[in-house]
């Protein structure tokens, strides 16, 4: 039997308030977990969170570097029991209860830096696929433990959504991120749409763009395919809450192909009453 730490709870409801003040999407799915699974996906959302901070700082790459190397220390203090901060002393409960792994959580970090280093402009698409494993993928490795998955086949889950949020991110958040100097679209992509510019507001004004953001698209709904069939083999009741983020996120894709690709800086979301439905009919049966 594990000898578990005494509940932190200071930490606990500092974990809890970073989560919930964030408006996440994720929230609703967070929420249909016990008590001690919701703390764990709490403290590992606000990780999340302290750490992407950091990457999208307008400070100097360095000082954002020397940040990020401090919470790399402060992850293993976490698995030594002694971290400083709040949102470490959260993560000390759940990674012994549920056997969250160090290196996942470096990989997260692995990730805020190569946003923290320069100004990511129309990657490789292997360097694309690496950076959604590192900043989502690895956060789905840590969430399905938290769930209560212990399947291997729940890896490949956590692979493949992981990977068509963040490509729905992307898509998503193509006004915002090049506002920051940023453009996640792959170069071979813009390149096969006859676009040679990297300078990102200029990439999002080409006629080009809706084609290059619809085979984004169409790569998204692959990997939530592939997650759909891998979750189907998975324990019913330890997949619900990936279920609800794939099916919110689903429905954030299909609202922005509704909308189109040549207004991409009109926002989208989903409204009260398809989260309830979610909620109901994938969280609740």
């Amino acid at each position: 039997m594990i000898n578990l730490p005494s509940p932190d709870f200071e930490a606990q409801t500092h974990a809890r308030n970073i989560a919930q003040a964030s408006g996440t999407s994720f929230l609703a799915a967070m929420k249909i977990l016990k008590e001690d699974r919701r703390m764990a996906m709490y403290a590992i959302y606000a990780f999340c969170r302290e750490v992407d901070d950091i990457a999208d700082d307008p400070a100097p790459a360095s000082d954002k570097i020397g940040r990020l190397k401090f919470w790399r220390e402060e992850v293993e203090q976490v698995y030594s029991g002694e971290p400083a901060f709040l949102t470490a002393r959260a993560l000390v409960r759940p990674v012994r209860q549920f056997g969250l792994e160090k290196e996942d959580f470096l990989t997260i970090i692995d990730g805020m830096e190569m946003d923290a280093l320069e100004d990511i402009q129309a990657p490789s698409l292997s360097v694309l696929d690496l950076y959604c494993d590192r900043v989502a993928s690895s956060v789905g490795r840590l969430s399905i433990r938290a769930f209560g998955a212990k399947e291997e086949r729940a890896r490949l889950v956590a692979h493949h959504l992981g990977r068509a949020l963040q490509l729905t991110n992307i898509l998503r958040d193509l006004d915002e991120d090049a506002k920051q100097c940023r453009l996640y679209l792959p170069a071979e992509l813009l390149d096969a749409q006859g676009i040679t510019t990297r300078e990102p507001l200029d990439v999002l004004r080409h006629a080009a763009l809706p084609k290059v953001c619809n085979e984004i698209a169409r790569m998204a709904k692959d990997h939530n395919r592939l997650a759909l069939r891998h979750m189907r083999k998975c324990r019913r009741s330890s997949m619900r809450p990936a279920r609800m983020m794939m099916m919110a996120y689903r429905g954030i894709l299909g609202a922005l192909e509704k909308r189109g690709w040549s207004n991409y800086n009109h926002p989208v979301s989903l409204n009260k009453a398809r989260k309830l439905w979610i909620v109901l009919r994938y969280g609740l049966i």
